[in-house]
C-alpha cells in the first residue's frame, strides 16, 4: 500500500508557512493571525487524528470493491491505470466539492474548510474530519472502473498537497496555465463570500472542470474570505461541530419529517418558515460582506505560551500520524484524545474561556500519566 504522503509533507507545510510569514512581513502584508492560524491548524490535526481509526477502513471499502465487483482491471495497463487515476480523482473532486457547497449536510461537514477570514498556507491545512467520509461515495466508483487501489490512493493524496499551494494571497495570475489549472487566483475566488464569487471554482488540480460545466469565475474584484455569517470562534474542535449542531437543531424544529429531511439536504442558504430571522443552520446565509473581521487579542505571554505548547502537541501528532499503524490501538486512542483535547484547550485559552485553564492544567496532568504509564509499561 502507498505510503502516508500526508504525513510525510507535514514538515514542508511548516516550512513553507514559515517562509509565506517572511516574504509577506518583507511585503509589508499580514496575512496570519495567531488566533485564526491556531484554528485552522487545530482543525487540520483534529482531522488527522481522527484518520486515525477509520482512514483505514475507507480505504479498505475502496479495496473490497475493487476485488469483488470491479467491471474492468486497469492495472493491466499501468500507464492508462495512473493516468487514468489522475483524471478521474480529479473530476470526482469536482462534482463531490460542487455537491458540498449545495446540499446541506455535505455543506454542514465541509463549511470547516472555508470558516476563516483569512486566506494563507494554515488555511489549507483547516481540514472537516467528516470530508473523508462524505467524499467516499464520489471514490467508489472509480473501484468499479479498475482503477486500482494503490494508483486511486496515490492520486487522492498528491491531489490534496497540490491543493496547498493554492492557499496563498503571494502569487498573482499565472498567464496561460489559468486556462488548465486550478491557480492560487482561482482558488481564491473559491474562498471568497463576494456575491459573484460563491460556489464558484471547485477544481482540485484542474479547473477545466468548472470551464466545461459553467462554474468558473475569475479573480477581478479583491476576495473578501469567509463564510456568508462569520463563524464567532477559534476553537479547532467546537468548528467541526458547530455547524452540524446547528444543522441538527434546525431539522429538530422542522413541523414534520418531510421537512426535516428537506433540512439536511436543501442549500445551505435556503431559509424556512420554522426559522427564525437570523438563522442559517450555521452553515451558509444570502450573501453580504461583514465589516470587519472576528478577533480577539491574545496577551504577549499567553502568545509564547500557546506557540510552545502547540509546537509540542504538533509534534506528538506527527508522531502518531507516522507511527499509528504500528502502534496498539489503546496508545493510539490515548495519545489521539490527548492531541484533541489541546485542541480545545487552545482554542479556550485564545478565546478567554473560564473553563479553559483548569482544563489545560488537568491535560498536562492527563499527558504526564500517560508518559509515566508508558514507560512502566516497557519497562515492565
Amino acid at each position: 500500500m502507498s505510503p502516508n504522503y500526508i504525513a510525510l509533507a507535514v514538515p514542508f507545510f511548516f516550512l513553507l508557512i514559515g517562509l509565506e510569514l517572511v516574504i509577506a512581513r518583507r511585503r509589508g502584508l499580514r496575512l496570519y493571525r495567531l488566533n485564526d492560524a491556531l484554528a485552522d491548524l487545530g482543525c487540520g490535526i483534529t482531522q488527522q487524528m481522527t484518520l486515525l481509526f477509520f482512514g483505514a477502513a475507507l480505504l479498505a471499502a475502496y479495496v473490497w470493491l475493487y476485488d469483488h465487483a470491479r467491471v474492468y482491471d486497469l492495472g493491466r495497463h499501468p500507464v492508462l491505470a495512473w493516468v487514468g487515476a489522475f483524471v478521474a480523482v480529479d473530476f470526482t473532486y469536482y462534482w463531490w466539492h460542487r455537491a458540498s457547497h449545495r446540499i446541506g449536510f455535505l455543506w454542514a461537514a465541509h463549511v470547516v474548510h472555508h470558516q476563516s477570514e483569512d486566506y494563507n498556507f494554515a488555511v489549507a491545512l483547516r481540514q472537516a474530519v467528516l470530508t473523508p467520509l462524505t467524499s467516499l461515495p464520489f471514490a467508489l466508483p472509480l473501484a468499479l472502473l479498475g482503477v486500482p487501489p494503490v494508483a486511486y490512493a496515490t492520486a487522492e493524496a498528491l491531489s490534496t498537497l497540490y491543493q496547498f499551494w493554492i492557499h496563498t494571497e503571494l502569487v498573482g495570475k499565472l498567464g496561460p496555465l489559468e486556462a488548465v489549472i486550478n491557480t492560487p487566483s482561482h482558488h481564491r475566488v473559491h474562498h471568497a463570500r463576494n456575491p459573484r464569487y460563491l460556489d464558484r471554482n471547485y477544481g482540485a488540480v484542474l479547473i477545466i472542470w468548472d470551464r466545461m460545466f459553467g462554474t468558473y469565475v475569475p479573480e477581478e474584484e479583491r476576495p473578501s474570505y469567509g463564510i456568508t455569517k462569520p463563524f464567532r470562534s477559534f476553537n479547532g474542535v467546537w468548528a467541526q461541530l458547530a455547524p452540524l449542531a446547528a444543522l441538527a437543531g434546525l431539522a429538530r424544529g422542522a413541523p414534520g419529517w418531510k421537512q426535516r429531511l428537506q433540512a439536511w439536504i436543501a442549500p445551505p442558504e435556503r431559509h424556512f418558515p420554522w426559522q427564525a430571522a437570523d438563522d442559517d443552520a450555521g452553515a451558509g446565509n444570502p450573501a453580504g460582506n461583514p465589516a470587519g473581521k472576528h478577533d480577539v487579542p491574545v496577551a504577549p505571554a499567553l502568545r509564547r505560551y500557546l506557540l510552545a505548547s502547540f509546537t509540542l502537541v504538533t509534534a506528538g501528532a506527527f508522531c502518531l500520524m507516522l507511527l499509528g499503524p504500528s502502534l496498539p490501538m489503546p496508545m493510539v486512542a490515548v495519545g489521539a484524545g490527548l492531541v484533541i483535547l489541546a485542541m480545545v484547550t487552545t482554542g479556550g485559552l485564545v478565546e478567554q474561556r473560564r473553563w479553559a485553564r483548569p482544563l489545560e492544567a488537568a491535560r498536562w496532568v492527563a499527558t504526564a500519566a500517560a508518559l509515566i504509564a508508558l514507560v512502566v509499561l516497557r519497562v515492565v
